[in-house]
C-alpha cells in the first residue's frame, strides 16, 4: 500500500540530514547509537543501551537545537528532521507540540528512544485485544496506561508487540518540544483506525526546511 500524507507534503532531506553540520553533543550521540546498533540486532537490547544516554543528552541540550529544528504550526504537531543515517536504520526529529495538538493512534514499525526537551508529553496507550489472524483488519483496542512525560524524562519502546499511543498536549497546557531517536528512516507509520478495526500505513511530513 502506499504511503498518503498526513499534514504537509514531504520536503526532500537538506542540510538537516548532514551529519558534520550537527552539534558535537549530537554527533557524538549518533555515534554511540550506531555503535550499539552493530553491537546488539534485538530492539530490547538497543533501547537497554540507547535509554540511559538519552537521558545523559537531555541535560545538555540547551543551546544544541538550532531554528530549523524548533519549527512549529499552528495547525498540528511539527516534525523536524535532525537527522537521517545514509543507511536509513537511523532517524532522529525535533518535535514541537502546540496545545491541543496530537498524533492519530498509530504504532511505529520500530524501536525508539523519546526524550522531553520542554514543556510536558501525553502518551495514551491502546492494547491489541483481537486474535491477530490478520495484521491490518479485523483490529480490536482498547485503552491502556497513560503517562505524562515532563522536561528531562525518556521514555522508550520495541515494536513487538506493537507500541500502539496516541501523544500530544492537552488544551490548556504550554508548548512542548520533544527529541525522538527510530530504528529507521521515520517517513510513516500504521494509523489506526479503531472504529473500523483497520491499521493502515500512511506518510508523515517533515516541517523543516
Amino acid at each position: 500500500m502506499g504511503l498518503t500524507p498526513l499534514h504537509t507534503a514531504v520536503v526532500p532531506m537538506s542540510k538537516s540530514s548532514e551529519f558534520k553540520a550537527l552539534p558535537s553533543a549530537l554527533r557524538e550521540c549518533l555515534t554511540e547509537v550506531a555503535a550499539i546498533r552493530r553491537e546488539f540486532v534485538q530492539p530490547a537490547d538497543i533501547v537497554l543501551e540507547c535509554t540511559p544516554m538519552f537521558s545523559r543528552l537531555m541535560g545538555g541540550l540547551t543551546g544544541l537545537l538550532e531554528d530549523h529544528h524548533l519549527c512549529g504550526s499552528d495547525e498540528h504537531y511539527a516534525r523536524n528532521l535532525v537527522y537521517a543515517s545514509p543507511d536509513e536504520a537511523t532517524s532522529l526529529f525535533c518535535m514541537v507540540w502546540g496545545p491541543g495538538q496530537w498524533t492519530p493512534v498509530h504504532d511505529h514499525g520500530s524501536w525508539g528512544v523519546v526524550g522531553v526537551v520542554k514543556g510536558a508529553l501525553h502518551e495514551r496507550n491502546y492494547i491489541r485485544t483481537d486474535s491477530r489472524e490478520r495484521d491490518d483488519s479485523g483490529i480490536v483496542l482498547i485503552r491502556g496506561g497513560v503517562s505524562v512525560l515532563a522536561a528531562g524524562s525518556v521514555t522508550s519502546f520495541v515494536p513487538n508487540p506493537d507500541h500502539i499511543h496516541r501523544a500530544g498536549v492537552p488544551r490548556g497546557w504550554g508548548e512542548t518540544v520533544t527529541l525522538h531517536l527510530y530504528g529507521r528512516n521515520m517517513r510513516g507509520y500504521n494509523i489506526y483506525d479503531m472504529e473500523l478495526g483497520r491499521r493502515t500505513e500512511e506518510a508523515v511530513a517533515q516541517d523543516n526546511p
